[in-house]
This record gives structure tokens, sequence and C-alpha cells, in this order.
């Protein structure tokens, strides 16, 4: 097994992702599709936490399950990422690359993505 960071993002091939600050994991983070195909729920080990309704409209609030607030920081803009790629069709590798570069921008490049 690959050895763990202090901060890292990690991917499983499940579209599930988990966000390692300080060696504690905190996740599954995972996605859904909303009935209509148009927006995208957001859950934190399989509750709601967000979602977004439409091209300019994006909620999330982690705040009752309590994590670190760089942790949900970190979930928010990895979902961000998510939805606007899978909504404009990106690859994978596009979507990593504006995650890294959100992350650069907020500060948060200590958390570094890995898929599993």
């Amino acid at each position: 097994m690959a050895s763990i960071a202090e901060n890292e993002i990690v991917f499983d091939d499940n579209d599930d992702f988990w966000v390692i600050e300080d060696h504690h994991w905190w996740g599954p983070f995972n996605y859904q599709w909303s009935a209509d195909l148009y927006g995208i729920q957001f859950t934190y080990q399989g509750l709601k936490f967000g979602e977004v309704c439409g091209d300019a409209e994006f909620f999330a609030d982690l705040e009752p399950h309590g994590l670190p607030i760089s942790t949900a920081r970190v979930a928010t803009i990895v979902m961000g990422c998510l939805a606007e790629g899978l909504r404009g069709g990106q690859n994978a590798a596009a979507r990593r690359i504006r995650l890294i570069h959100l992350l650069n921008q907020f500060g948060l490049a200590h958390f570094t993505p890995r898929t599993t």
C-alpha cells in the first residue's frame, strides 16, 4: 500500500474521495446526479450536504458534520471541480489540472490529489 501523506485527497474507482488532514481521514465524499440529470447532489458519508441546481447555483454546508475548516474547503473545491468538469464533459486529467490550480489559488496546495 502506498504511504499516506499528511494532507491528501484520495480518489477511488467508485467516484468516492477522502480528504486526509494531519493523517485523519474524512469521508467518503461522493456525488449523485439528480433525477433530471441536470443537477448534482453532494454527499458526505451518504448524507446530502450540497448541490448544484443550475449553471450559477452551488450550495454546500458541511458545518453540521464538524469537519476542520480546511477539510471542508478542500472538499467543497473538489466537489465544485467535479461538478464543473462533469457538466462540461471534461475528462479526469482536465479535472485534476483544474483542481490543482484551484487548490494553489486558495492556499491549499499542500493537499495532494492521488488516485488509488
